[in-house]
Formats: structure tokens, C-alpha cells, sequence
């Protein structure tokens, strides 16, 4: 496919007629968007044949490589059976089997699968299930919910309302519903002698004492389990999450794990919350990974309680919430493929492995001048950068392209989240890359 035709170039036709996420779009009269024609492995390769390294995921969401020939394969026998059927009323052999299949890999007791199309909407329909399902007991007044400082749930309104970032949620104060921000566990809090189990402990003493105030209203704690992505990769220990699980308990109060970005063995384990030795959290919301990059999908898995809530003769108590795609086929049969590649290949232990690897490779980096916090938890690497750039995450990213390497700093932190095909030739390129930027930050 070509869009070179026409008046003026492509690269310009796309900037007035795409409005691109996340983006200022007056930036690109300067910063000229990237054209992509393909993607093989960890590479994507522009219309002139620059090719440059995915460090990033494509946005966290790219497992196992572009066009990667399995994947490929599964969609396409699926295209050729069934592509879509509306799932009020209907349902279809490749949701009926991902459902099944993440049931037996989550923590024990979530066998229950409700579908949406990205993570805010899955974050969406965890908190209308978490307040829904308190109405449906009888206790309406629980409506409150409770989040992490610097806390990144998405940029749907109710996602918002749970969002402590305030680039993102500042401007639409007047439409959201703000809810109570507690500590972070962030093991870069560490006052003193400090370790990460301890913060962790302050943060969930923190958490207890709003609970003992507030539990009577509050319908769920919403936590990203292990890493809190958007703030900068901020690290904590499962200690947090285990007495996370126990306060809400205690209280009365749901617990919602977001592992929109954790999920899918981007921790060291398939959900990060195996981490941590505690029961199940009440909601877990999976997305980006769940398809290797492929197509939308995200996933919230529920007990049996809460959807017996639900399970009534009254329409009213049922969850009515829903979008045209919901359970889409393409991408169930895509996320099935991505499941049996984590179990025909060892995925995890491969990842421990390379991980592993890969740290020991960066050891000389993170004792650069202007490296600091150099930070780890299974296959993602993060660490800040001493600059006096004010706009070192724009200068970064082009540094980045110019040699070859897709990055996309947050703030001041470089973090690298390259798929898992990745080899460690071309682990030692991107970090060689970053020790560049590093020299010239």
C-alpha cells in the first residue's frame, strides 16, 4: 500500500488529517512524524529504509515481534471461519476458549472474563462492576474508590477519576469524579536506611488508616501491581500488595489490580500479582500484551461472588455495559495464540534468563555520572538521566531515532520494554545507544 500520491507529501497530508494520541500536534512542523512502512522481529522499517529498534513495545503492547508468522497464522484461519458476532446473545468457540484459558492461569478464583477493547476501558468496567455490584448488595453509599499516588489507570472519565498524573487529568477536572489518593510504595520514597519492603510497609500503613475511616464508602482500592508505569516505572515490593489484599478484606472493600501494562510476563511471571503470597485481588484487568500487539482487546477477570451479585431475575442487576466489539473473534483467536507461544516456548523462563543477561550487560551503564536509580523487575529496565535539558524526553526521542532506536522517555526516566524475541546483540546496541544519550544529556 502507498499514500505517496497526491498533492504535497504523505508525511504532511497525515499531519493535518490524523490527529495523533498523546501529541501536541504543532510539535510535528518540527519533529516530523515517523512513516512506517513494515515491521519483521523487533524492527520497524520507514518508506526511505531507515530501520529502527522497538525498545518500547510499540506502547508496551508487542510481545513477540511484528508479523510474527504464528500470530499471523492464527488470524488468518480465523478469517476465514468467523470474523465477528455481536456477544449479547451470541457467543463463539475463541472467546468461550481464552476465557477458560485465562481463568486457569490467573490467580485461583477470577473464572469469570468480561471483555472491552483497550485497558481504560477494561479499568472502566472494573470500577462500574465494583460499584455496581455494592448497589446490587444493598450498601449504595459505597461509591468512593481509592488510588496510588501517581497512580496511571487511563483517559476515559472514570479512569481519569483514578489517575493521579496531573498532565493528563488537570484539564478535565470539572467533568471527573475525584477520588482519595494514598502513598506510593514507589521504592524511590526511601527515607534513611530504608528498603523497598519497608516503604512498601509505610505506603499500606498509609492505606489501612484511610480505610479505617473511610471503608463504609469506599467500593474498591485500585492498584498497578509491582510498577506504576506512566509516573516513571516507580518499583514497589509485593509486600505492599499483600497487605493491600488484607486491609480491603478486613474492610469490606474490593480490590482491583490493574495489570494493563504488568500482564503477560512483562514482571517476570505471566500476572504480576503471582508475586506477591496473598489471595487474588477481586478484579484483574488485562490488556496491551493480551494479543502481542495486535489487535485491541483487554480482558477484567471476577470471582464467583462477585458475579453472582450480578446473577438475577431483575435486568437491573445485570452489568449492563457493552461496545460493538466486545469478545471480537480476530482478537481472541490472536490472544490464544499468544498464550500458547508463552507455553510452547517457555517464555518466562526464557525472559528470567534474558533478564538476567541483560542486567548484567547494563551493570557498567548504570554506573554512568548521570545515570541514576538504575531499577529492575523482569523484563523491564529503567532509570533516570541527570540532564539540565528542558526537553529531554523530545530531545531523547530523536537522539533515539537517529540511531536506530525507538525510545519514549517519561519525563526524565529512560526505561527500555523491548519485545521478547529480542537477542542480546540487540540489547548491547540499545544500550549502547543510551549510553550515548546518556554522554551527550
Amino acid at each position: 500500500m502507498t499514500v505517496a500520491n497526491g498533492n504535497g507529501s504523505w508525511l504532511e497530508r497525515s499531519r493535518k488529517a490524523v490527529w495523533h494520541p498523546c501529541t501536541q500536534m504543532k510539535l510535528h512542523e518540527t519533529l516530523p512524524l515517523v512513516p512506517i512502512a513494515r515491521g519483521e522481529g523487533a524492527w520497524l522499517t520507514d518508506f526511505a529504509g531507515n530501520r529502527y529498534f522497538d525498545a518500547v513495545s510499540s506502547w508496551w503492547v508487542n510481545l513477540f515481534g511484528h508479523c510474527n508468522p504464528r500470530i499471523n497464522a492464527a488470524i488468518i484461519a480465523q478469517l476465514g471461519e468467523l470474523e465477528h458476532v455481536m456477544l449479547a446473545g451470541f457467543t463463539h468457540a475463541p472467546v468461550i476458549a481464552l476465557s477458560e484459558r485465562l481463568g486457569a492461569l490467573a490467580p485461583a478464583g477470577l473464572g469469570h472474563a468480561f471483555y472491552g477493547s483497550d485497558g481504560a476501558s477494561a479499568v472502566e468496567i472494573a470500577l462500574k462492576m465494583a460499584f455496581h455490584y455494592w448497589h446490587n448488595q444493598g450498601q449504595p453509599q459505597k461509591t468512593g474508590f481509592v488510588s496510588l499516588a501517581g497512580s496511571y489507570h487511563g483517559e476515559t472519565l472514570g479512569a481519569l477519576g483514578v489517575t493521579d498524573v496531573a498532565l493528563f487529568r488537570d484539564t478535565y477536572a470539572p467533568l471527573l469524579t475525584r477520588h482519595a489518593t494514598v502513598p506510593s510504595p514507589d521504592a524511590r520514597n526511601a527515607r534513611g536506611t530504608e528498603d523497598a519492603r519497608a516503604v512498601a510497609g509505610r505506603a499500606a500503613d498509609a492505606l489501612e488508616r484511610h480505610l479505617q475511616r473511610h471503608h463504609t464508602t469506599t467500593a474498591a482500592v485500585i492498584v498497578e501491581p509491582l510498577v506504576q508505569g506512566a509516573i516513571g516505572m516507580a518499583m514497589h515490593h509485593p509486600h505492599y500488595l499483600e497487605r493491600a489484599r488484607a486491609a480491603c478484606t478486613q474492610h469490606g472493600v474490593l480490590l482491583i489490580a490493574d495489570e494493563i501494562m504488568t500482564g503477560f510476563g512483562r514482571t517476570g511471571t505471566l500476572f504480576a500479582w503471582e508475586q506477591a503470597n496473598t489471595p487474588a485481588p477481586d478484579f484483574l484487568c488485562l490488556s496491551k500484551g493480551i494479543t502481542g500487539g495486535y489487535l485491541p482487546l483487554s480482558a477484567v477477570l471476577t470471582t464467583d461472588a462477585v458475579f453472582d451479585a450480578f446473577y438475577a431475575d431483575d435486568a437491573s442487576r445485570g452489568f449492563l455495559h457493552s461496545h460493538s466489539y466486545t469478545g471480537n473473534a480476530l482478537a481472541c483467536r490472536a490472544a490464544l495464540a499468544v498464550l500458547d507461544i508463552f507455553r510452547d516456548d517457555d517464555v518466562l523462563a526464557q525472559n528470567r534468563a534474558r533478564g538476567a543477561r541483560w542486567s548484567t550487560m547494563m551493570q557498567d551503564f548504570a554506573k554512568h555520572p548521570k545515570v541514576h536509580d538504575f531499577r529492575r523487575q523482569g523484563m523491564i529496565f529503567a532509570f533516570e538521566i541527570e540532564t539540565d535539558r528542558p526537553d529531554f524526553s523530545r530531545w531523547c526521542f530523536a537522539e533515539g531515532l537517529a540511531r536506530g532506536m525507538l525510545l519514549r522517555p517519561l519525563g526524565r526516566t529512560l526505561y527500555f520494554m523491548p519485545p521478547y524475541i529480542t537477542t542480546d546483540d540487540e540489547f548491547a546496541q540499545l544500550v549502547e545507544c543510551a549510553q550515548q544519550i546518556a554522554d551527550n544529556a
